[in-house]
């Protein structure tokens, strides 16, 4: 083995490219990272979904230069309500609000700025910006799969598909939750699937949000309206499995009604912009988060329910804990590809994971049902917390990823 360390990504989509760009922060020029997959090769990006970005995630791609690339297609979240109530129900009362600002990591410490606790961003417009830092950083992106890897004791053998093979220090599966690297690993993945798919569509409205997020508890689970730029939302719809299916097969005029019955006409009218998808929720979690040579992050890792929004944020955090313990080691002179290198990883992060795993799976059963008795007590409780601003900012900060052991970047520094 030379002493330049190679390290290869199998996935190019938002934690991969993450991944990428931290490591080259960290392990600097002379080192050679790789990211394969063939969405690489779909410039620019047709990724039609959005996704919230919580203030940790911000600070981290302020730290990796990224922020300002995309910050004016980005819409904070200025502030947040709770509603319960079924379908048919005339009236929907808010019974949980949240203020949108969250004061930074380092409050305790006397710093007092405020910012958002999320941003909602199009997937298309952060994808890009990351793809197009990446290879000014001199990254190489192959537009296309790990095909198979092997162990050789010193390093790890990653093949490629256009036949090309690299011998790399460390392989990271970053290939999502039915990744083959996973598999080919031989590594488990429990969970489960829930009897629910979640339907994804961008809406525009006659009026303004205002920056409000909206989460709206139905029977057959959340309707979350997260604000865009413009007079624009992001729709992610939960229903029950056969119901997705039904409802995102309708003709346009019967969409429109049954996206009107949840969506309401409180920002006038509301019109579907492109074409509605409907993708199947569970809840799976590795059984190990490293093999040999071998690091899983993202959804290769673990898959929630999007009840809280946390799924993408988890694996940025993943992607920010991971490079820090690469060039943590790296400046130590370890191997970072070694297993009590990984191990150091895989602690770090999996506790968080199962934690929130277990939280947004206990969400889902508490408000997807009917149950009058259920309602009435979370109701009850959500009455009470909104009467609790400690518990409120406690809950706030905890959803922007600011409490506990936060990775350098997650704090908006530079590794």
């Amino acid at each position: 083995m030379t002493t330049e360390r190679v390290v290869v990504i199998g996935g190019g989509g938002f934690v991969g490219l993450t991944l990428a760009l931290a490591l080259r922060q960290g392990l600097g020029a002379a080192h050679r990272i790789v990211v394969a997959d063939p969405a690489l090769a779909n410039k620019p990006s047709r990724d039609p979904r959005a996704s919230a970005i919580i203030a940790a995630g911000k600070n981290l791609f302020d730290a990796l230069g990224i922020w300002s690339a995309v910050a004016a297609n980005a819409q904070p979240i200025l502030d947040m309500i709770v509603t319960d109530s079924r379908l048919d129900d005339v009236v929907r009362p808010t019974f949980l609000t949240f203020a949108g600002s969250v004061g930074s990591h380092g409050a305790a410490a006397g710093h007092s700025e405020a910012q958002p606790f999320a941003h909602m961003i199009e997937n298309r417009h952060l994808v890009d910006a990351l793809a197009e830092r990446a290879a000014a950083e001199t990254i190489e992106l192959r537009p296309g799969a790990v095909s198979g890897f092997a162990n050789q004791g010193e390093g790890i053998t990653v093949e490629l598909g256009d036949g090309s093979s690299i011998v790399a220090d460390l392989l990271v599966a970053a290939d999502g939750a039915k990744s083959v690297l996973r598999e080919r690993a031989g590594i488990p993945f429990y969970g489960w699937d829930y009897d629910q798919s979640g339907i994804v569509v961008t809406v525009s409205h006659e009026r303004d949000h205002g920056g409000r997020a909206e989460e709206h508890f139905l029977p057959a689970g959340p309707f979350a309206i997260l604000p865009l730029t413009g007079k624009r939302s992001s729709l992610v719809w939960t229903e029950r499995r056969r119901e997705a299916e039904r409802i995102v097969a309708l003709p346009a005029a019967e969409f429109q009604i049954e996206l009107e019955k949840r969506f309401g006409l409180h920002l006038g009218d509301v019109k579907a912009i492109g074409e509605a998808r409907a993708f199947p929720l569970g809840y799976y979690v590795a059984r190990s988060f490293i093999g040999d040579r071998l690091a899983l992050i993202g959804d290769a890792a673990h898959v929630i329910h999007p009840i809280a929004g946390q799924g993408l944020n988890l694996g940025l955090k993943d992607a920010a804990a991971l490079a820090e313990v690469v060039v943590d080691a790296e400046r130590l002179g370890l191997d970072p590809g070694a297993a009590d290198v990984l191990e150091r990883y895989q602690r770090w992060r999996r506790f968080d994971t199962m934690a929130m795993g277990v939280a947004t799976n206990g969400l889902n059963m508490l408000f997807s049902n009917g149950s009058t008795v259920l309602k009435a007590v979370r109701d009850l409780g959500l009455g009470l917390v909104d009467r609790l601003p400690p518990v409120k900012d406690v809950l706030i900060r905890q959803a922007a990823g600011l409490t506990g052991e936060v990775p350098r970047l997650l704090r908006g520094e530079a590794l």
